[in-house]
């Protein structure tokens, strides 16, 4: 598999094969070192950018492995599987068995995310799971339909959750109570992303009819409507800091920029 792309000049900068198996999900360390992946194999991998060897595969899920993902200093390795099990593994540790085993989904993992002390996951049982590592607390919120993807705001006080009745949800991290509700995209049968802007004012999501759907935060209103091709957009990316959007579909990964007046207006708001 072909992983890193250096955007400017169009050039593939690492190329992987450790596997026959299709891989699933990837994830960059922080300081861009090291990789992990997962497969339908049942396997999780560890990967060292420099070289493009594997230095470690891990084993222990009893199905395919659906989502990876580094803790923030990437010491840790947390994987969701089709087992319904989160696995912890100390990247570390010359020992190969995780750390330690969430179990308490009744269906397959579908997302997880990372933010300090606390792991969010996203399971087909509908319910959106936080574990608070620190405290040793699980908070679940239910929402009646099988989930495919997670994640933060970046103010770490809400949740933005995606699910197969092709609605996507903002919730109060604290309560649970839904602060706004995104319509309009479809996804009935694909696992599809969704994720906010840099600065939490917008909503986005993959859809299976080609596009990618963009909502203001706040009104709820479709700002933009993205036609990415015609196929399924399967994965998104919004870049942390700049008004960038990086979408994948079918084998093609394309990177989106706002016009200067445009960024300008963003970075304004």
């Amino acid at each position: 598999m072909r992983l890193l792309i250096k955007v400017t000049s169009n050039s593939f900068l690492l190329n992987c094969m450790a596997s026959f198996f299709f891989v699933v999900c990837f994830h960059s360390s922080y300081d861009n070192s090291q990789l992990c992946s997962c497969s339908s194999d049942k396997t999780v991998i560890l990967w060292d950018v420099s070289t493009g060897q594997v230095t470690r595969k891990l084993r222990g899920h009893a199905g395919k492995v659906n989502c990876v993902q580094f803790n923030e200093e990437a010491t840790v390795i947390l994987s969701g599987s089709i087992d319904g099990s989160v696995r912890c593994w100390d990247t570390r540790s010359r020992r190969f068995e995780p750390i330690q085993v969430l179990d308490e989904a009744r269906d397959s993992v579908s997302s997880v995310k990372v933010a300090q002390h606390e792991l969010l996951t996203g399971s087909v049982d509908g319910r959106v799971r936080r574990y608070d590592l620190r405290m040793g607390q699980l908070h679940v919120d239910f929402i009646s339909s099988p989930i495919t993807c997670v994640c933060f705001s970046q103010d770490g006080q809400c949740t933005l959750s995606s699910s197969l009745d092709s609605a996507v949800r903002l919730l109060d991290k604290s309560t649970g109570e839904m602060l706004g509700e995104y319509t309009g995209h479809k996804m009935k049968g694909y696992k599809l992303d969704c994720c906010l802007s840099s600065k939490d004012t917008h909503v986005l999501s993959c859809s299976e009819d080609g596009y990618v759907y963009c909502w203001d935060l706040v009104e709820g209103s479709l700002s933009l409507k993205l036609p990415v091709g015609k196929g399924v957009v399967q994965s998104l990316s919004f870049h942390p800091t700049e008004t960038c959007l990086l979408t994948a579909m079918e084998g093609r990964v394309q990177v989106w920029g706002a016009k200067p007046e445009e960024a300008q207006d963003e970075a304004m708001t």
